[in-house]
């Protein structure tokens, strides 16, 4: 038998509300909507159309609690998306910690950047600092409660499951444990109709038709290459530890190292764990298996520039050999014209996941495909015109948010994983520029937040970072060699518009 998890079922036979609509779910399998991976996108998007009155099958390959390497860090924007999305309880109940902006460490001397003061207004804030964010009160007349947004971060598969108990709650969900293997279209139109599934328990297959089929099964999607034309640009990996009551150089603060290699990533997640990602791209010569292997690189390289705090709970941690890793991938955006079907979330989308952006997109798409799919604007989710007509929309809507974490992300990680002259004087620029303070810091991270959703903003730090490096090198250059510092700024200059532009007009395509 299929596992079938039903937000109208309930330990009480009173209680248990048999309506047409979950009997055709449950018995036909047919729903208004399909929608294929609980994950952070497709279990929101559910529970927002289960309440809108539709009808929603969600199925997933597993219901065991995932654990991911990343996925972990919720910015202030995906904080405030969640809580308009009725979802913010979610948060609750798994040790989860309050973010309050960033460290960044450039060989040894570090920087503060917090999450900036009152930006976008009240709409834009986190809940107040402390420590763990389990059922505490925020009382909004206390200032402090507002000054500054805040994050969270915590383990990956505890919030999962929460967004699946929640969906669970729901009686316009079923939820159901099988594998997706295809889609069922109709031979004349190419409409999709629904998926083809197999249970994983029994090795039965099924099927399940909806008006609307969402396709959101994540980074590795099977579905990806049958209706976009472009892959997933993958040119390094993120190796994950878990170091245990480790003490960071600031608490409350993501952490970004730089140094000679690149960049490594370091926050809590729990009371007593602390994630530690380091980035390792393609071809490293010290992580060849000549060299000993990626292990080796991370304990001769890696420990070493590491703040001294956190070297003993590291080297603990790869001793245990707990070491995983994950593609750090590059996908743009795209429109999908196929009838009956959407394809979301990191099937669809994805950018470098330094800047810790992926989940406040996913958040931020449902809010905004709640107002587009919303009964208001598409009284039957089977107009298939109509449906596409707002997804339309919606591929350009979400450019203020989404263009904006897309690009810093990529952006940023090619100057904090600088392997040329010219990225390294815009590594340095970079770092300068944090330690200037007020709107030098408070506009980067904003943007990094997913509080300031202005793509021209991002355009004039970027250049501003750019020529502080130029002025940087021109500051300590001896008179004599002026003329030639003044020709290396302009290949500076030149490297920060080879950097940005290309990730720039992928937005701009369809």
């Amino acid at each position: 038998m299929p596992l079938i998890l039903d937000g109208s079922r309930s330990p009480s036979p009173s209680a248990i509300k048999t309506t047409p609509t979950t009997l055709r779910r449950q018995q036909h399998h047919e729903s208004d909507v399909v929608v294929v991976g609980a994950g952070i996108l497709g279990t929101s998007l559910a529970i927002t159309f289960a309440r809108q009155g539709r009808s929603v099958i969600l199925l997933e390959k597993s219901l065991k609690e995932p654990d991911r390497i990343v996925g972990e860090l919720l910015q202030p924007g995906g904080v405030q998306a969640l809580e308009k999305l009725g979802l913010r309880d979610c948060l609750e109940g798994i040790d989860a910690i309050r973010v309050k902006g960033y460290e960044v460490i450039y060989y040894g001397t570090g920087v503060e950047i917090p999450y900036p003061a009152n930006a976008g207004g009240d709409e834009h804030q986190g809940s107040r600092g402390g420590g763990a964010v389990d059922d505490e009160k925020v009382n909004p007349r206390d200032p402090a409660a507002t000054s500054r947004p805040e994050g969270r971060s915590f383990h990956h598969g505890r919030f999962i499951r929460q967004l699946r108990s929640a969906a669970m709650r729901e009686e316009n969900i079923s939820l159901i444990e099988a594998t997706v293997s295809d889609t069922i279209r109709n031979g004349w139109t190419g409409q999709v109709l629904g998926v083809e599934a197999e249970y994983p328990k029994t090795g039965t297959k099924d099927v399940f038709f909806g008006q609307l089929t969402v396709l959101a099964d994540g980074y590795a999607s099977r579905f990806r290459k049958e209706f976009i034309t472009h892959a997933p640009v993958s040119k390094s990996k993120f190796y994950g530890l878990e170091l245990i009551d480790t003490d960071l150089p600031r608490s409350m603060h993501g952490h970004v190292v730089l140094g000679e290699g690149a960049p490594v990533l370091l926050y809590q997640i729990g009371t007593h764990e602390t994630r530690a990602l380091i980035d390792v791209p393609e071809g490293t010569p010290t992580a060849s298996h000549a060299n000993g292997g990626v292990k080796e690189h991370l304990r001769s390289i890696v420990l070493p520039s590491l703040p001294k705090c956190v070297q003993s709970s590291f080297e603990k941690a790869l001793d245990d050999g707990k070491l995983r890793s994950m593609p750090n991938s590059w996908l743009p955006p795209s429109t999908q014209q196929v009838p009956g079907m959407v394809l979301l979330g990191d099937a669809m989308n994805m950018r470098h996941p330094l800047t810790g952006g992926g989940m406040t997109v996913a958040f931020n798409d449902v809010l905004m495909l709640r107002d587009l799919l919303s009964p208001a604007n598409v009284p039957d989710i089977g107009d298939t015109q109509r449906v596409r007509k707002q997804m339309r929309n919606f591929h350009w809507r979400r450019k203020n948010l989404t263009s904006v974490i897309n690009i810093l992300a990529q952006a940023l990680y090619s100057l904090f994983a600088a392997n040329d002259p010219h990225l390294r004087a815009l590594q340095l620029g970079c770092f300068r520029y944090f330690q200037r303070g007020g709107s030098c810091v408070d506009g980067p991270v904003g943007l990094l937040a997913g509080i300031i959703r202005q793509p021209f903003v991002l355009f004039y730090h970027f250049f501003a970072v750019a020529l502080l490096a130029m002025w940087l090198m021109v500051q300590k250059s001896p008179l004599w060699r002026l003329p030639w510092t003044v020709l290396e700024t302009l290949g500076v200059f030149w490297k920060a518009c080879v950097v940005i532009f290309p990730f720039i007009f992928s937005e701009l395509r369809t």
